[in-house]
């Protein structure tokens, strides 16, 4: 490599039984992990969506340019004005306004088993809701001038460390992109240079929630790896 500045790095060294059992144990935490539609509107503690951000501002990234925001909206009126947006772009998506549905037949088909529609009460119910944006600029300073690389796959992964934190702290969370979803933008006070990529909803299931069975289906190991 080219010369640059450096620091030491290393990991506690496991034995490869520890290893082995520290991989199932997350793999099996991780598979309680469900999409959640029923949220309580019972108080979730700050310090743990602080720590969750945190958690995911962890995340590799395009040149460390770290290009991401995460704006945390807990105001009720915020909350109500965001709801009615997003049911709006919803209804279009659906075809529940009137017109043709944004939607081809057969997305509206893979959706079928899930039961979802234009109502997103969730929104508004559950104490949090953490919209994430991707920075196109900004770099480490977030002066909207520098450019900003790998941002798409840089995002995904953060908000994939995100989720998996607050499931590991007992939370449920959904993961809501209405599209398109420019209003967030002024919903949350972010520059142009930021584009939102989604909400992610964060709260306790409510005493009667429910999945969707078919959310239960997951493809075995040898549909989603190879070894070469």
């Amino acid at each position: 490599m080219k010369p640059h500045d450096t620091l030491p790095y290393s990991l506690p060294r496991l034995s490869d039984e520890e290893s082995v059992a520290r991989a199932r144990a997350m793999r099996d935490r991780l598979r309680e992990r469900r999409t959640c539609r029923y949220f309580s509107d019972e108080p979730v503690p700050r310090e743990v969506i602080e720590a969750a951000i945190e958690a995911a501002g962890t995340a590799p990234n395009g040149a460390n340019h770290q290009p991401w925001h995460f704006a945390v909206v807990a105001s009720p009126d915020k909350k109500r004005a965001i709801r009615l947006a997003a049911e709006g772009e919803e209804r279009r998506f659906y075809g529940e306004d009137g017109d043709d549905p944004k939607a081809s037949e057969e997305w509206l088909a893979a959706l079928s088993g899930l039961g979802t529609d234009a109502d997103k009460p969730f929104l508004e119910t559950a104490p949090f809701l953490i919209v994430v944006f991707g920075q196109r600029k900004g770099g480490l300073e977030e002066d909207g001038f520098t450019q900003n690389y790998y941002v798409n796959e840089s995002v995904g992964i953060a908000c994939g460390m995100l989720i998996a934190t607050l499931h590991e702290a007992g939370l449920a969370t959904l993961t809501h992109t209405p599209s398109p979803m420019g209003f967030l933008r002024e919903a949350c006070g972010r520059p142009e240079w930021e584009k939102p990529v989604m909400i992610v909803v964060v709260g306790h299931p409510s005493a009667d929630a429910t999945v969707p069975a078919k959310a239960l289906r997951k493809k075995p190991l040898s549909q989603i790896a190879s070894w070469l």
